[in-house]
């Protein structure tokens, strides 16, 4: 028997009266359970609306969202209590303490497990007895992450979670993220630092002007891109002309005796040419996520140095 995806989107099209086009057009993805997906695009391109929608406080214009194989325009209470949501921009009663915020969500949850969230606060160095119009960007955001994950849900939809945390904190949430993740639940998250969705994604869609551009695992995305080459010369020789003549290269500069390029060919055509020069040192690398996510934010376009 199959399991239905944590997370079903269908031709979803979203568009606000009056506006030129549409803030989403046609996006269609699936999310399986255990899996931490990465969804990420420039300002404006439809991420906070798509998840808008997908917990249900904005309809689509047109097509289907389903969770956990059930239309989520249908979801009762119980289908609800199974998802963890943190908004882009959250709000809190500032004249609440965090512990009074939490205890007031736990309530209308109809749990409030006074050990985990103790357990979530000290990992993310939360102090919950302070007036929550006392605490930075930073702080509060940690109250919104420990009302998300309080009650362990299946699901984890997250806009930008770590918005105003420090490195420390950051690392500690991964670290949070990835135990959800071997308990066999699911994570969503929308997020600007793309280290840390290199770090935790499987899983990844890059949105563009409302338009899902990109949809794979990271690893395939990550194999699929043009390599990094750094090559040291030993002595004088014509290098730079043997390079320039492999299909794949691009971007090939030189500075501080060091040979530079971008390489998207057969890596054994590139190795069986680089044996038959004369090299101090050699590098080759995969490419960054911000290298690869630019270069569907521009459109694709590659240009030679």
């Amino acid at each position: 028997m199959s399991v239905a995806p944590v997370i079903e989107l269908e031709g979803l099209t979203k568009r606000y009266p009056g506006a030129p086009a549409d803030a989403l057009h046609d996006v269609s993805l699936t999310v399986d359970a255990g899996q931490i997906f990465g969804f990420l695009g420039p300002n404006g391109a439809g991420k906070t609306t798509t998840i808008s929608m997908l917990v249900n406080l904005m309809q689509p214009t047109s097509g289907n969202i389903k969770l956990f194989g059930q239309d989520n325009r249908q979801f009762g209470l119980e289908h609800r209590a199974r998802i963890g949501y943190l908004a882009g921009d959250m709000a809190l009663d500032k004249a609440l303490t965090g512990w009074q915020q939490l205890e007031y969500f736990g309530n209308l949850r109809g749990s409030f497990d006074k050990t985990y969230v103790r357990e979530l606060a000290k990992r993310l160095d939360s102090n919950l007895g302070k007036k929550i119009k006392t605490l930075s960007r930073g702080n509060r955001q940690k109250i919104g992450l420990i009302a998300a994950l309080m009650h362990k849900p299946d699901l984890l939809i997250l806009d930008e979670p770590t918005s105003g945390l420090d490195p420390l904190i950051q690392a500690e949430f991964n670290k949070i993220i990835l135990e959800h993740q071997q308990a066999g639940k699911t994570t969503f998250m929308s997020s600007h630092v793309l280290s840390e969705v290199q770090e935790l994604c499987d899983q990844l869609a890059i949105i563009r002007d409302g338009k899902v551009v990109t949809h794979e695992s990271l690893k395939d995305i990550i194999a699929a891109a043009p390599r990094i080459v750094r090559l040291t010369p030993k002595g004088q020789t014509k290098l730079t002309q043997v390079v320039k003549k492999l299909a794949g290269v691009n971007n090939v500069t030189y500075h501080d005796h060091t040979l530079s390029f971008s390489f998207a060919g057969d890596i054994n055509e590139l190795l069986a040419v680089l044996a038959k020069q004369p090299l101090a040192n050699v590098t080759i690398q995969n490419a960054e996520l911000e290298d690869i996510f630019m270069s569907f934010y521009s459109g694709g376009e590659t240009h030679d140095a």
